[in-house]
């Protein structure tokens, strides 16, 4: 999850009633093989203009255009392709795509994501299958990820959406005011009590900082403060969100048994014992008051005014440390992590959180994996990726870049990232770069037995339009503590339970089976 470079995975599952109806129609659409003569390979000349709308996620830099500029120079004697690319701020995202896939509007690459809506469109046929289009038209984007990635991230056995990621695992970390920590004269953070010990004293001792901000979205509720505890050594259970919806805690699996486990019928003891805490920690008033209001968790740390956040990534981002230190010279993050280093002891099913799709109504599927392709070179990786070289970034040495001022944030993970061209900032300490080696090695982690399941929610698809309606009134209150936790668990559970129950059973079915196909 790896879901970017320098801007916390603030995201999760956000679907609405309409989205999920689309589910129960035809499963994933197959695009037809290209002929040769539909559009000619770049090697054979010019092509006929074509405009590709994409529709991404974030804030669109401030030196975009003039990457794109350069971009559609650089192919204009060959793939001649112009670049209409559409910014969807994340708190906007599940509806703005899902709204724009339901309407058949014009479209010829989206982003998309476990975390979003990739598995309910796929089943909605509303992106094109990429077996063919990739082999004709996209040898750059098969070579640059490794098989196990393709392998992972197929849905019933075809590519129906690009990867972009470059580990197996996703980096989880509190980003912590080191300069505050140091002036309050408390050693380095080693472990969880640490930091909560950290955060008691910015209480104390500094009013005007929030000691403690969680995301308190729905879209983001895997980084709710008792969600997130799941990530750390205390999970020994290997506790995760089950297949069907996958940032809640609700249905979930442990011990990689194959089983998925109801929160409603039994609930976990350590899933408990982190609400427990969270509901602490709220009424403590380290947790900020305001955390169901606040859409960006990165903003209020920026500006100087939190302590301590949640962040989906090792280390800290450069443009998350440049913009806090343009408030404040002094400022300065650090990130910590409590993750289990130990040999297979954190389980991967190797899905990466991040995709590029191509919707079935794109006129120019050819094209769109054309410049896929054309952008998973390493020159014109590089240009998309960060910039203009020496004005948004230079090159340090083949593997490693270094930012230049702030026009140009870190996004390839909306479109292009991959391990073989992705560089290391020069900027990051030698622990992030140890971190980002070993979670990029698929050797340190157990395989889940489920890797490589896709549910099909065709048979549940109003039970889970109506279950995740009731969760999102719920969830991130719960898991932040800003409500009374026995009473508001009741309140959820009289309303979702039989749901919840319902689809448990539909995917327990479809784990069995596919199980038994293994």
């Amino acid at each position: 999850m790896n879901i970017r470079k320098g801007m916390a995975g603030t995201l999760a599952l956000l679907l609405t009633t309409s989205m999920l109806a689309a589910c129960s129609s035809n499963g994933g659409t197959d695009a037809p093989a290209a002929s040769p003569g539909s559009t000619a390979a770049t090697q054979e000349g010019k092509l006929d203009p074509v405009t590709l709308k994409i529709m991404i996620p974030g804030d669109r830099p401030r030196d975009f255009d003039a990457v794109i500029a350069e971009a559609e120079k650089r192919m204009a004697d060959s793939l001649n392709v112009k670049l209409d690319v559409v910014f969807v701020p994340f708190a906007d995202l599940a509806q703005k795509t899902q709204v724009t896939l339901s309407s058949g509007e014009p479209i010829d690459l989206i982003f998309d994501a476990p975390w979003l809506h990739i598995t309910q469109q796929i089943a909605a046929g509303s992106y094109a299958q990429l077996d063919d289009l990739l082999q004709q038209y996209g040898p750059n984007i098969l070579k640059n990820r490794p098989q196990e990635m393709w392998d992972a991230n197929k849905f019933d056995d075809k590519i129906m959406a690009i990867p972009n990621g470059v580990t197996f695992v996703q980096g989880r970390v509190y980003y912590v005011r080191k300069d505050l920590r140091e002036q309050l004269g408390i050693a380095p953070i080693e472990t969880y009590d640490d930091l909560i010990k950290f955060a008691y004293a910015v209480k104390e001792n500094m009013p005007d900082i929030v000691p403690l901000l969680p995301s308190g979205q729905d879209v983001s509720k895997g980084l709710s403060e008792g969600a997130y505890r799941r990530y750390w050594k205390e999970n020994v259970d290997n506790v995760m969100p089950s297949p069907v919806l996958p940032e809640s805690l609700v249905l979930y699996t442990k011990n990689n048994d194959g089983k998925i486990y109801n929160l409603f019928e039994e609930m976990e003891p350590s899933v408990w014992s982190w609400i427990e805490n969270s509901r602490k920690l709220y009424q403590d008033q380290i947790i900020s008051q305001d955390v169901l209001a606040i859409k960006e968790l990165l903003e209020p740390a920026k500006q100087g005014r939190v302590a301590i956040i949640p962040s989906n990534e090792f280390g800290v981002g450069t443009d998350t440390q440049q913009a806090l230190k343009s408030v404040n010279p002094e400022a300065e993050f650090e990130a910590v992590t409590f993750m289990n280093e130990e040999k297979g002891a954190i389980l991967t099913n190797a899905l990466q959180y991040n995709f590029i799709s191509v919707p079935a109504v794109s006129k120019n599927k050819e094209r769109a994996i054309q410049f896929l392709d054309w952008a998973n070179q390493k020159e014109n990786y590089d240009l998309l990726a960060y910039g203009i070289e020496g004005t948004n970034w230079e090159a340090v040495g083949d593997n490693q870049y270094k930012v230049l001022g702030d026009g140009y944030a870190w996004f390839p993970y909306a479109w292009i990232w991959n391990p073989t061209l992705d560089r290391q900032d020069a900027a990051q300490d030698e622990e992030t770069s140890r971190l980002d080696a070993w979670s990029a090695d698929v050797g340190n982690f157990t395989m889940d037995v489920l890797a490589g399941f896709t549910f099909d929610s065709a048979p549940v698809v109003n039970e889970i339009s109506q279950y995740v309606s009731i969760e999102a009134k719920y969830y991130t209150a719960i898991f932040n503590g800003v409500v009374d936790p026995d009473d508001y668990w009741n309140r959820f559970k009289a309303e979702a339970a039989p749901l919840a129950k319902k689809i448990q059973t539909e995917l327990q079915s479809q784990i069995d089976a596919f199980l038994v196909s293994r």
